[in-house]
């Protein structure tokens, strides 16, 4: 099957990484369906793809809403009646202490970063059994691995979502689905310019081998070599996008 006819569903496409993956999963040749909570901002993507003269599509999809999943996959299955690729990105975080992080927080994060992938994950794996073939790349995190300040929450989803990476791979590898992670470091996105002071940013810098944080082009690259043919060996992996800085002990 040439790569030109498979179909990637991207979540959490509408801005910063998703954006990224979806845009070069396009340039990839794959048609892109740009799911996001956030329709403007999927159309958005979509539309930046189409500019270039890719296929791309947005869709409006709740990560954390069954019949918002399913009405995002049947319109997949209607249009192209195949899936291929799909990347769970969406993700969400709340930043508190361990005390302080309420209870209505966690499990907001729970819901979008670890039932919103285990929900996509179901439905687009049926729909790639259809055909035998499929690949399937979650957003996990180096916080699934070191604990940082105020992750109660982010930090323990990501984890599950390493988790269940793994079991997705043993669960679907039969039917030709391989399922990995990729787990970025600090990356220049929105969320981290706002959310990052420059105490925080100095620290990653200090933290990273590379001195520098990652841009979303490059974790999208990662993604990409994950949902292509020459990656279809690989199953159940974690992809550190890190500049090294799980890997790093002492740094000077």
């Amino acid at each position: 099957m040439s790569q030109a006819t498979r179909v990637a569903f991207v979540t959490g496409a509408g801005a910063g990484i998703g954006r990224a993956i979806a845009q070069a999963l396009a340039q990839a040749d794959h048609a892109v369906v740009a799911g996001d909570v956030n329709l403007s901002a999927a159309e958005e993507t979509a539309a930046t793809i189409r500019a270039t003269g890719a296929e791309a599509v947005a869709s409006l999809v709740d990560v954390t809403n069954v019949d918002s999943i399913d009405s995002a996959f049947n319109e997949v299955d209607k249009r192209w009646g195949r899936l291929d690729v799909l990347v769970n990105n969406a993700g969400i975080a709340r930043v508190a202490h361990l005390l302080d992080m309420s209870i209505d927080d966690f499990r907001a994060v729970f819901d979008v970063n670890v039932m919103g992938t285990f929900l996509c994950t179901q439905r687009a794996a049926t729909l790639m059994r259809k055909n035998r073939w499929g690949r399937i790349v979650n957003t996990a995190s180096i916080s699934a691995f070191r604990a940082s300040a105020g992750r109660a929450a982010y930090g323990p989803s990501k984890a599950a979502v390493v988790s269940l990476t793994k079991q997705t791979a043993i669960e679907m590898s039969r039917d030709g689905i391989t399922a990995n992670a990729v787990a970025p470091g600090p990356i220049e996105t929105e969320f981290t310019l706002k959310h990052h002071p420059d105490a925080m940013r100095r620290a990653y810098e200090r933290s990273v081998p590379l001195g520098r944080y990652g841009l979303p082009e490059e974790i999208a690259a990662a993604v990409c070599f994950l949902a292509s043919e020459k990656a279809g060996y690989i199953n159940g992996c974690v992809l550190d996008v890190d500049g090294g800085f799980l890997a790093a002990g002492v740094p000077d």
